[in-house]
C-alpha cells in the first residue's frame, strides 16, 4: 500500500513585543518567541512543515496589525508565498 504524500508547508514566524524594553539583550524576547515557534515548526516535519529563512520581528509596536513587519508577513502570505504563517503569544 502507498503511503500517502505529504503536502509540503511552507512556513513563517512573525513576533512582536510591545515596548523596545530589553531589545538591546544578546537574547530578548523576540528571540525566546522565534525559537519556540521554530521547535513547534520542526516537530511538524513529518507533516511537510518547513521554517523559511526570513525572520520577521516587530520590537516596541504596540498591535500587531498595524506593525510594519507583521503587514510584510501578510502580504507575502497572500500573494502565496507561504503556506501557513505561526505566531506564538508568550504572556509573562
Amino acid at each position: 500500500m502507498k503511503a500517502p504524500s505529504v503536502r509540503p508547508v511552507r512556513c513563517a514566524i512573525y513576533t512582536r513585543v510591545s515596548t523596545d524594553h530589553g531589545l538591546d539583550q544578546e537574547f530578548n524576547s523576540l528571540d525566546a518567541q522565534y525559537d519556540a515557534a521554530s521547535s513547534y515548526i520542526k516537530s511538524q516535519a513529518h507533516a511537510g512543515w518547513t521554517l523559511i529563512r526570513s525572520r520577521y520581528d516587530d520590537g516596541g509596536y504596540s498591535g500587531g496589525s498595524t506593525a510594519p513587519t507583521c503587514r510584510d508577513c501578510w502580504m507575502i502570505s497572500a500573494a502565496g508565498s507561504l503556506m501557513s504563517s505561526s505566531s506564538i503569544r508568550l504572556i509573562v
